[in-house]
């Protein structure tokens, strides 16, 4: 009955496998949603279209937009300006359409003092081990880079109880059956849905 969308939160440590994961569920069509646009002030790459990969914008229109509360999170990441913008988030969950933000876990923390109603999954290695070997199979970090991502991922899974989800990435397919459960159960939780019933029974 609910016809607003679901704003999705997909985070979690640094090397978890949050990228992989959104892909598969977009290239195995798990379940519907929209995914958002980010606002960078970084120059656009070769084939990269405005308004599509991202919104390009000067570092004066950055800095305009975080003055005036329009974005949900932001970073600055190598000299560029990132951040997800507000209004078309708000404006696809009230189409009724769910939205994805796969973010770090700072950007989660600050997307969930906005707008606390959204589902927030956090995606956690099985073991530390295991994602100190995933972080050297990409082989484009030192190993000492490699051990901070691991000190900096200890202190982040704990931060895992300011989450409404824990999924275990032991394999990508596992992790992606678990967060479709999760959209399942949220469509039709009592919470989400109430609101629509009372208006039933008031009309009946």
């Amino acid at each position: 009955m609910s016809k607003e969308g679901l704003l999705l939160v997909l985070s979690g440590p640094s090397g978890v496998g949050k990228g992989t994961v959104k892909s598969s569920i977009v290239e195995n069509k798990v379940f519907p949603f929209e995914y958002s646009v980010s606002m960078t002030t970084r120059k656009p790459r070769p084939g990269e279209v405005d308004g599509k990969d991202y919104f390009f914008v000067s570092v004066e229109r950055f800095k305009e937009a975080i003055a005036n509360g329009e974005l949900l999170e932001y970073n600055q990441y190598v000299g560029n300006y990132y951040g997800t913008p507000v209004a078309p988030v708000q404006q696809m969950l009230k189409a009724g359409k769910d939205v994805l933000l796969e973010i770090d876990v700072n950007g989660a923390q600050k997307v969930r003092e906005k707008m606390p109603d959204g589902v927030f999954i956090f995606l956690t290695p099985p073991d530390l081990h295991t994602l100190h070997l995933r972080l050297e199979h990409r082989g484009t970090e030192s190993e000492e880079v490699i051990r901070g991502r691991i000190e900096q991922a200890r202190k982040e899974i704990l931060v895992m109880q300011d989450y409404d989800y824990a999924v275990v990435n032991d394999t990508v397919a596992n992790a992606v059956d678990h967060i479709k459960a999760i959209v399942d159960a949220e469509h039709v939780s009592v919470k989400r849905v109430i609101d629509d019933y009372r208006k039933m029974v008031k009309e009946d």
